[in-house]
């Protein structure tokens, strides 16, 4: 019998580490200002972390209910009510998830069966299609022009066939800062309308949008929303990535399938968390109400340091991220700039081809703002030197 070591054969054989480790690992070997992963610099609410200790030290330690706590799927009925006009059953249509990326891979587990084509846009975020592969579907990646990156309507319906059974949508949407707008939800209903489709709307950045329309959520559409499955990161609201507790909405029928998995993956998010951020949804409302312009002041920040840069600031709708065109600056491909970048300026960005299938020869990095205002500064004062 060989004494070989047994190495398995991949399901996903393209990936690697992906971009945002590797950026991260580059800005901590070469001392530089990380403005590649998405989190922040800060810390989030004191009043949030004190009532963490509260009920640690209350004894709330054990298994929570395995689709969240009442006082959490509650405190979400609340607030959706408050910023959608539309409230969900908090027994049947909430569901607590490890992060926003076990409520998209539940999402996507749950709907795709072998040979179905979904249907997202690029740049995409970096999950999705893994999900998709890894569930036996098929994916089928629209790209996304810049600098606008808006959906042509009609490319986008000659796009769908009767194996399409998932559309997933991102707004506002993260590589390219952009929002919906509720004529693109519309239009989005009324090409799918006929059809046996579903839509995953990956909204995790729902109360960072600057558009003045506001956010665009598909909760915002009676018809929509009752094949939607809504997803939301209370990391990104709260700024407190590392505590890893999402959630994701949809209708009965839909969330008992996604609860099905999420038994077995997770089963139960860690319960004092749960129990905090309910209690900051019931105490401070006006934390996640204020977010647009607690964000949109530092996107200007940076975006005012970089004016006399050699590079051009697109437009930021939402997100807390701002993409630059360094095309005035070097001629290298987007991922190689960005090593350069970190090695010789000291600033850490991500590169947006990562987030596509298909070529994308367009000279954009994405650099996070959401940082203290002396890290914003530092890092304009060094890219002002290219």
């Amino acid at each position: 019998m060989s004494t070989a070591a047994l190495i398995p054969q991949s399901k996903l054989p393209a990936l690697g580490t992906n971009i945002f480790s590797q950026m991260s690992a580059l800005a901590q070997k070469h001392n530089a200002i990380n403005l590649s992963q998405g989190f922040p610099d800060f810390d989030g609410p004191e009043y949030l972390r004190q009532q963490l200790s509260v009920h640690v030290a209350a004894g709330s330690n054990q298994y929570a209910p395995m689709t969240g706590t009442p006082a959490l799927r509650n405190a979400i009925a609340d607030k959706t009510e408050q910023a959608y006009g539309y409230r969900p059953d908090a027994e049947s249509d909430i569901t607590i998830t490890s992060g926003a990326t076990e409520a998209l891979y539940i999402a996507i587990t749950a709907l795709v069966s072998q040979g179905d084509e979904v249907i997202s846009f690029d740049p995409s975020y970096d999950c999705y299609a893994p999900a998709v592969q890894l569930a036996g579907g098929i994916s089928r990646r629209i790209q996304l022009q810049p600098p606008e990156f808006k959906v042509d309507w009609a490319h986008f319906a000659d796009q769908i066939t009767d194996r399409t059974k998932v559309i997933i949508i991102n707004t506002p949407h993260n590589p390219t800062a952009t929002a919906w707008s509720k004529q693109d939800v519309d239009r989005l209903w009324q090409i799918i309308a006929e059809r046996n489709i579903f839509v995953i709307s990956d909204e995790v950045y729902e109360h960072i949008c600057f558009a003045k329309q506001g956010h665009a959520s598909v909760l915002l559409h009676p018809q929509l929303r009752q094949r939607a499955i809504t997803v939301s990161s209370f990391g990104k609201t709260f700024h407190m990535t590392g505590w890893r507790v999402g959630y994701c909405l949809a209708p009965a029928a839909i969330s008992a399938e996604l609860r099905k998995i999420h038994q077995f993956l997770t089963f139960a998010i860690t319960t004092p968390v749960q129990l905090a951020l309910a209690d900051m949804l019931r105490e401070h409302p006006e934390h996640w109400q204020e977010l647009p312009e607690f964000y949109q002041a530092k996107r200007d920040r940076l975006a005012q340091g970089l004016a006399k840069s050699r590079l051009k600031v697109l437009p930021s709708e939402g997100t807390y991220f701002l993409l630059v065109d360094y095309s005035e600056v070097s001629d290298l491909d987007d991922v190689a700039f960005c090593q350069w970048l970190v090695e010789h300026v000291g600033v850490a960005a991500i590169p947006l081809s990562v987030f596509c299938a298909e070529p994308f020869p367009h000279k954009l990095v994405r650099l996070c703002f959401a940082k203290k205002e002396a890290t914003l500064d530092a890092a304009a004062e060094r890219l002002c030197q290219l």
